[in-house]
């Protein structure tokens, strides 16, 4: 394939918030009449890939300028009820349908290494329009938490060389990804305007950087029975068993299984997770009570009260305690690991990367200047290679979150963190990576389960001008955190005092979604 015909004019970036936005050759007022027009085709021209980047059999003809902002969109049909297959059909309908894909019909990384290998065959074949599609690349993927993290960890995995920024569309219940970076956390509409609108601001987006996380988490082998998952443990989607990570890894031990996967939000144990794990498993077993988002989250609240963590003191013995169940380290950038202490009341942990957890509360908040002097937090960056890690007593603790500068028991900053589980008072606990929660068994013997968790790496996100995100390098979010939004409300020592080879990480093989799974089951 020879030359295409390119007349549109090179693009400039501009630095600014600590992300870059691409300009746009259309002023805001265009923008509005053009997506509110009967056809919206000039404005759909700027997001629209022909066919031909997608497969040999189909010839291209004049081509005479590269959309501005080329979208790739990954919907799961299965998600917010009817909602996810009624936005498939609109997305089809408004742009071509080569790059629409749903992701209970092929796999985003199957995807992503056939257009990438397509586009890299056209670019050595000096095509310049497939060249500028390459480098101006944007995804969107619409689905729930579970959804949106498994097409980052694809992204994250495959290692391309224009990594594109990714779009949230909230269709899941808690939609934390979403409302960090601006996108919402209500489901959407699924009609023709809807779409143009958030296309619309796909386009004035800004991109920027995200930290992912990777996780190792060790047990003991069965004597019998397959390696993944291990029965009767059905572990997260982004878990998968490997039977050794490196010879030279302190993880890898004879006997043992060692689990790997990575989340972009958040781990939790405890209390939360507990509460999660019982609307999934009911959900599992009666998805058809379970198809409208308002619905979903009183179902949630319901099962937090019969869960008893508002009485957490009767019905939930403090021998099962987080001091109790684990012992914590942590490790600081380049540090040495160090024991965390956890006071004794704490039920539930977290781990969080995003400002947004269980629907849009923020559980670590921003400390205040003596907090940041005397104990040495910082604000919740999403680029800082860092994880907030946060503790609460029961759901009433968890309460707080609701009150103007709440925040949950700050416990520390980390780079790395790890957990050791031991013979105790508990047979099993729950654990949450970004929504999907879990049974774990805990030790019988002298043996040990291990959950250690490090930082691996950063992709792409974009986010509207709504973004609660914050990144180290935005001015503008060192300079909100003196004026008025720091906490001097609420203490974080009240506890002690209450009552007593594309194998790294990602879906590409890691992070993938095995093909037994039921894609309706995936938040």
């Amino acid at each position: 394939m020879g030359n295409s015909p390119l007349s549109r004019r090179n693009h400039q970036n501009e630095n600014s918030s600590g992300g870059c936005r691409r300009k746009s050759r259309f002023k805001p007022n265009q923008l509005a009449t053009m997506a509110e027009s009967e056809s919206g085709s000039d404005f759909l021209k700027e997001f629209y890939i022909p066919a031909y980047i997608f497969n040999d059999e189909t010839k291209f003809s004049d081509l005479r300028d590269v959309p501005e902002f080329p979208v790739l969109v990954f919907i799961n049909s299965k998600s917010g009820g009817q909602l996810g297959g009624d936005l498939l059909n609109t997305y089809r309908s408004v742009l071509n349908e080569h790059q629409i894909f749903d992701v209970g019909e092929e796999a985003p990384d199957k995807v992503l290494r056939r257009v990438y290998t397509r586009l890299e065959k056209l670019k050595q074949e000096k095509d310049e329009f497939a060249t500028k599609i390459h480098e101006r690349l944007r995804i969107i993927v619409a689905g729930g938490d579970g959804t949106a993290g498994w097409l980052l960890g694809v992204v994250c995995d495959l290692k391309l060389p224009h990594p594109p920024p990714i779009a949230t569309v909230p269709l899941g219940t808690g939609n934390n990804l979403p409302f960090s970076f601006g996108w919402g956390k209500k489901n959407p509409g699924t009609d023709r305007n809807s779409v143009l609108s958030f296309l619309e601001q796909v386009m004035k987006a800004k991109e920027m950087k995200i930290d992912n996380w990777h996780i190792l988490m060790r047990m003991r082998a069965p004597k019998e029975g397959p390696c993944d998952p291990i029965p009767p443990l059905e572990l997260p989607h982004s878990l998968h068993a490997f039977g050794r990570v490196s010879s030279t890894d302190e993880l890898n031990m004879e006997g043992y299984h060692t689990f790997r996967g990575g989340f972009w939000n958040y781990f939790s144990m405890g209390m939360d997770a507990q509460v999660s794990y019982a609307f999934h498993s009911e959900r599992k077993l009666h998805p058809e009570k379970f198809k409208n988002q308002l619905v979903n989250q009183s179902t949630y609240a319901k099962l937090g009260c019969t869960q008893g963590w508002f009485a957490a003191s009767v019905f939930h013995p403090s021998s099962k305690n987080v001091a109790q169940l684990a012992k914590v380290k942590i490790m600081k950038k380049h540090g040495q690991w160090q024991d965390l202490h956890i006071p004794q009341s704490i039920r539930s942990i977290i781990c969080l990367n995003l400002p947004s957890f269980s629907g849009g509360l923020n559980p670590w908040g921003t400390p205040s200047g003596r907090k940041k002097n005397e104990r040495d937090l910082t604000a919740p960056y999403v680029d800082d290679g860092l994880l907030e890690v946060v503790g609460f007593r029961d759901a009433w603790h968890g309460l707080v979150l609701l009150a103007p500068k709440g925040h949950g028991t700050r416990l520390a900053q980390a780079h790395r963190i790890r957990f050791e589980f031991h013979k105790g008072a508990a047979d099993h606990t729950y654990m949450r990576i970004d929504g999907e929660p879990w049974k774990q068994p805990l030790p019988k013997d002298d043996d040990a389960v291990v959950v250690e968790i490090s930082h691996l790496g950063q992709v792409n996100m974009l986010a509207t001008q709504n973004c609660r995100s914050k990144s180290v390098n935005d001015v503008s979010s060192s300079t909100s955190h003196h004026n008025g939004e720091e906490d001097d409300d609420f203490s974080d020592e009240d506890d002690s005092r209450a009552e007593p080879e594309f194998r790294k990480f990602g879906a590409a093989d890691t992070f993938r979604i095995p093909d037994e799974i039921d894609i309706s089951q995936l938040s």
